[in-house]
């Protein structure tokens, strides 16, 4: 084979058998290859991907346009802070981003009611966090947010005050709940960024949130964004979710057992 044979093969397309994954994915497939290495192309959109993932964990949330934004649609809101001081101390500390600061405790326990688990009207609440994705909470917090409060008042629950926390991690709903005293907590925050989506939101649905909450007591729901689950597909999931808590009384494992024995 010529030098001239080698550089035209080498800079080949992906075979026909693998190249069509690519209309179904995001994921790096079917990029091709230039001698032994990547196409300059697909190597310029890895750096270019990677340098969003990083953007997004670094990059601090508009939680004030996020405010403005809950509060025209009729929510009640409350800012928190996680014990975290700053964005270097909550990657280091994830442990210090799952609990609510001192102060902000204090202050929710005076927006608690006694019975948020036995009333007629079951206390709920919904948190959204900054996590490890502003872009995330910058794109996609604020319709589900909205949304999943509307459907949630249409169905008679009680809706504390949307909670808008700077570097809380998910379990941060745990105390949120228990100072408030939530039957049940709806935590969305930034997941982490992969190098196919930097914006993608997460939901996680916990019963009787109290710190010390196993993460197996935890219903998820993942993938929130435009190329993923869209806001409007996610609210109405996450109401479905939120209906199959109240009956069971439980969330994250312990709810799939009693759906399956419901099934059964």
């Amino acid at each position: 084979m010529t030098r001239r044979d080698d550089k035209a093969l080498s800079h080949a397309p992906a075979s026909t058998e693998v190249h069509p994954l690519r209309r179904f994915t995001d994921a790096r497939v079917a990029l091709g290859r230039a001698g032994t290495s990547l196409p300059t192309r697909a190597h310029l959109d890895f750096l270019h991907d990677h340098a969003r993932a990083r953007d997004a964990v670094w990059a601090a949330p508009d939680l004030d346009g996020l405010h403005r934004r809950l509060e025209s649609a009729g929510l009640p809101v409350v800012r928190l802070r996680s014990c975290a001081p700053d964005r270097a101390v909550y990657l280091r500390r994830p442990d210090l981003g799952r609990r609510l600061a001192d102060e902000d405790a204090e202050r929710l326990r005076g927006l608690a009611t006694p019975d948020g688990l036995g009333g007629e009207r079951l206390r709920v609440g919904i948190v959204v966090a900054d996590g490890l994705s502003a872009m995330a909470i910058d794109v996609n917090a604020a319709p589900v947010t909205i949304g999943l409060a509307r459907g949630l008042c249409g169905q008679g629950v009680d809706l504390a005050p949307v909670a808008l926390v700077e570097q809380g991690r998910v379990a941060i709903g745990d105390a949120i709940g228990e100072a408030l005293g939530l039957a049940l907590v709806i935590v969305l925050i930034g997941e982490r960024p992969g190098l196919s989506a930097a914006d993608s939101l997460g939901c996680y649905v916990t019963w009787a949130p109290r710190p010390g909450t196993p993460d197996s007591a935890r219903s998820c729901i993942s993938n929130i964004r435009l190329g993923g689950l869209v806001p409007e597909q996610a609210v109405a999931c996450i109401a479905d979710l939120a209906r199959d808590i109240w009956r069971a009384r439980v969330s994250g494992v312990a709810l799939a057992a009693a759906i399956a024995q419901r099934l059964e």
